[in-house]
């Protein structure tokens, strides 16, 4: 399955009514296909200002935004709106809160409807040499009830992210570290900037692998910060740098914790080694190895 069928699976998005966060110039689904609300932090215009000179945005193939998430709940943007299923790729890593982020959107789902997430796992992406997001940064961004990226997490990013990080490297058991993309001084001014004069500068606030988010979802389900479980999971596919999970509301504490802690035991470690072909390496490797052996033995005997 690719990206869009994994975050489309089992939903009959001609009949349902749902929304899209961030899509940008590249909706997963399109209007043709069924009753969509584009939901963004800005409005259209400023998003076609904001990329003007970002030559991997489209800027004419920005979609027309519904509902601007900003200042105002979900639900108030969305004029009250219940929806059948909500889908976010690549969007839940930036939201500053990301408690008051879910508890937003499950407050728009109809019973039974579904959050469609697609999440960078970290090892692949610029974030590999970052720490995983912790439960405490979690719940110090909810306290505050943060409507931007907190300082630590923008001092986190700017210092931590790598350019020219190889994925097909990583999944080979290769080193693949990248360059720093920033420095010291832009880590410090930009967090002053944010602190000091409320400005918005947009980052990966939170760092997860599929085992990561998992067991922070388990111990929010557990603390009754969050009343969804984990209805479907497709873990980081070999040479891609992402992981789906579809959510849905669940007021039963128990039965979303076992799923959340399904979820980690599913989840791979750390990528696997090279895959070996053994009989590849039975008529080749390993024979020329004891032709060696013999031929050193020979020499020894003579």
């Amino acid at each position: 399955m690719n990206h869009k069928e994994k975050l489309l699976s089992g939903l009959n998005i001609s009949t349902g009514v749902g929304a899209e966060i961030g899509a940008l110039c590249r909706p997963i689904v399109s209007r043709s296909d069924g009753a969509i609300y584009y939901v963004n932090h800005t409005s259209t215009a400023d998003l076609r200002e904001k990329y003007k000179n970002d030559p991997q945005v489209d800027t004419n193939a920005i979609v027309d935004v519904d509902a601007v998430w900003g200042k105002q709940s979900l639900s108030e943007a969305l004029g009250g709106k219940c929806l059948d299923y909500v889908i976010a790729s690549h969007v839940i890593e930036h939201v500053p809160d990301l408690v008051g982020w879910l508890t937003e959107v499950g407050a728009v789902l109809k019973p039974n409807g579904q959050l469609r997430l697609a999440v960078p796992d970290k090892r692949f992406t610029f974030d590999l040499k970052r720490e995983e997001s912790r439960l405490s940064d979690v719940l110090s961004a909810y306290v505050v009830r943060a409507r931007i990226p907190q300082p630590q997490a923008v001092i986190d990013h700017i210092l931590n992210v790598r350019y020219d990080v190889s994925v097909s490297e990583i999944w080979l058991g290769r080193p693949s570290n990248g360059r720093p993309a920033h420095t010291f001084a832009d880590a410090i001014g930009t967090a002053q900037d944010a602190f000091t004069n409320g400005n918005y500068h947009d980052v990966h606030c939170w760092v997860f692998t599929p085992a990561g988010f998992a067991r922070i979802c388990q111990q929010l389900v557990e603390n009754n910060l969050l009343c969804m479980s984990c209805a479907k999971f497709f873990d980081t596919a070999r040479n891609e740098l992402e992981f789906h999970v579809h959510m849905q509301e669940c007021t039963d504490v128990g039965y979303a914790a076992a799923t959340w802690e399904e979820m980690e035991k599913m989840a791979s470690p750390l990528p696997p080694r090279t895959i070996v072909d053994w009989r590849k390496l039975q008529t080749t490797i390993i024979p020329k190895r004891l032709h060696n052996v013999a031929r050193r033995l020979k020499h020894r005997l003579v």
